[in-house]
């Protein structure tokens, strides 16, 4: 019977196919019959049982979805549920999946200080997500990827169908993890030109106090100095590429939550009408125009054993891309969409690191003074220079970047998978198929056993901690720096899957920071201070945003 319902309700879904696009068009969107409608009720005989057939597929698909929502449900783990009432859980289930939407950051609190140690779940709109604690990460990171899924969290977080964000490929992250980190060093001087020449498009160069769009900013700046590193200047000044890289990430993050307010089975049609999902192949094309040539070029470069009118190669991810690539990997259009895709890894999330940094000075400013004597220290230890040893240097910016992290982390949940099948702990713990499983990161930076008086800003807070350490725990510096990943700290996720780029990340937010301090004074506007007046961070779910409609005042600063 379940195996007849199920053949009968493909078949149905199949129908549907075929035939809604054109309804949903010419009846629904457009609110008029198509003309030949009148032909259509003309020859009603003729076509009447397909209408019995719709009728009766539109029936099947109505049991299907109330069966979805009411019967099948979701199979839980022996864990509790927080944020709800457990005398009358049915009834406030429905009120705290709505809540997670805007006040995630809250329930995860809650939810981890009640059930600390143990596995939990907290509520949310598309199901209950478990929380489990992180002494089940280090055998739940080697687990088979067919098994506990971490691209399909992703896949779904930002609807990968529909818009194109995650992949599946190995290309780019081996290539991070091994000839980015290995030539950090090589791409430093091109990206601190970069960061020169967007700032100067991008911010006041006039030493008169002027409003910026901070946000905005940032994002256009990161997006330059990003490009810069994917495939250097035939990117980074391609104005259309990075234009496309920017909006790519924004479109898909719009289309994404635009497409979630629909049933899973109406998504296909829908999607076609939601005009920031319709945009991503416009993107992709651009992709495909701008990077497509360019590997065309350094091929030819290649084959002639790069002449003096080409240089050497380039050391730059787009190129290392080509040489690292096998297989199907090898194919150009393959290279120019991951291209893309990466853009969405490094853009907006390198952004927000920077622009929080701006509030939190702006609010603190007492401490800016102490990060340029560092700068100068740390300059003139390296006879002026800034590379990858005095970016080492700067531990009290690392110290801050890192605390800012605590209190404003991307992602208030990380080490997130699916898991795909039932799968048993070691301890015992069984978790069922299909279960969302994550860290609540966020939760974890404020429990005041791991860090005293948590809910204190204290910029200095992991410079002093290493201070402290320094001499008893040889790995103290490694493990308490901005980029680091451990049971503690795992902004950056944990295990095999942990942000491959993040230490590129950690010395491309130094450098901006770096920059700003040196030539430019910035402030609140009308000079306010204090972390009351900071520019609020905005919580859509699991993303912590920095605010993007906040203005700073900037000036460029007197040089000698």
């Amino acid at each position: 019977m379940a195996g007849h319902l199920s053949s009968t309700l493909a078949m149905s879904r199949q129908f549907v196919d075929s035939i809604a696009p054109t309804f949903v068009n010419t009846t629904i969107i457009a609110g008029k019959f198509h003309p030949n409608m009148k032909s259509f009720i003309d020859n009603w005989g003729q076509v009447s049982s397909s209408i019995i057939s719709l009728v009766v597929t539109l029936f099947l698909l109505a049991i299907y979805t109330v069966w979805k929502l009411f019967v099948a449900g979701q199979t839980y783990a022996n864990a509790p549920i927080a944020c709800i009432d457990p005398k009358r859980p049915k009834a406030t289930l429905p009120k705290a999946r709505d809540r997670f939407r805007s006040d995630a950051i809250t329930m995860l609190q809650e939810g981890y200080r009640q059930f600390k140690g143990r596995p939990w779940y907290v509520p949310s709109p598309l199901g209950e997500r478990l929380m489990i604690p992180s002494k089940y990460v280090e055998e739940l990171k080697n687990a088979p990827v067919n098994e506990v899924d971490f691209v399909a969290t992703f896949f779904e977080m930002f609807e990968g169908r529909y818009t194109t964000m995650g992949s599946r490929s190995t290309l780019h992250p081996r290539v991070a993890k091994h000839e980015l980190n290995q030539n950090m060093a090589a791409v430093l001087d091109p990206i601190m030109e970069e960061i020169k020449d967007a700032f100067e498009e991008h911010l006041p160069t006039t030493e008169e106090r002027k409003p910026v769009h901070v946000h905005d900013a940032i994002v256009n700046i990161v997006a330059r100095v990003s490009s810069r590193m994917f495939g250097g200047v035939d990117l980074s000044r391609n104005k259309e590429w990075v234009d496309s890289t920017i909006n790519f990430a924004l479109d898909g993050f719009v289309g994404a939550q635009a497409i979630k307010k629909y049933p899973t089975f109406v998504r296909p049609f829908v999607a076609k009408f939601i005009p920031a999902l319709t945009k991503i192949k416009r993107h992709h094309a651009t992709a495909q125009r701008v990077i497509v040539p360019i590997l065309h070029e350094r091929e030819k470069a290649a084959a002639a054993g790069w002449p003096e009118s080409h240089g050497k190669p380039p050391a730059d991810f787009l190129q290392w891309m080509l040489d690292a690539a096998v297989g199907d990997e090898k194919q150009k259009s393959f290279i120019a969409q991951i291209q893309l895709k990466l853009s969405f890894a490094a853009i907006h999330t390198s952004a927000a690191a920077p622009t929080q940094l701006l509030y939190d000075l702006c609010s603190l400013p007492q401490h800016i003074e102490g990060l340029r004597d560092e700068v100068n220290e740390a300059r003139a230890s390296g006879e002026g220079e800034l590379n990858k040893r005095t970016l080492l240097k700067l531990e009290k910016l690392d110290s801050l970047m890192k605390e800012a992290q605590r209190f404003n982390p991307l992602l208030l949940i990380t080490f997130e998978r699916i898991v795909t099948r039932p799968y048993t702990l070691s301890d015992g713990f069984r978790i069922p198929a299909n279960t969302q499983i994550g860290v609540p990161t966020q939760a974890i930076s404020m429990d005041p056993e791991l860090y005293p008086n948590p809910e204190v800003f204290d910029p200095l807070r992991f410079y002093k901690l290493k201070k402290l350490l320094d001499g008893r725990d040889p790995g103290a510096a490694g493990k308490l720096a901005f980029a680091s990943s451990n049971h503690e700290s795992m902004a950056f996720g944990y295990g095999r899957h942990a942000c491959p780029g993040r230490w590129f990340a950690g010395n491309e937010i130094k450098m901006i920071m770096v920059y700003l301090l040196e030539n430019y004074d910035f402030r609140l506007p009308e000079g306010k201070t204090g972390l009351e007046n900071r520019p609020p961070s905005l919580c859509f779910e699991t993303q912590y945003l920095p605010n993007p409609q906040a203005v700073l005042e900037f000036r460029r600063r007197k040089t000698d």
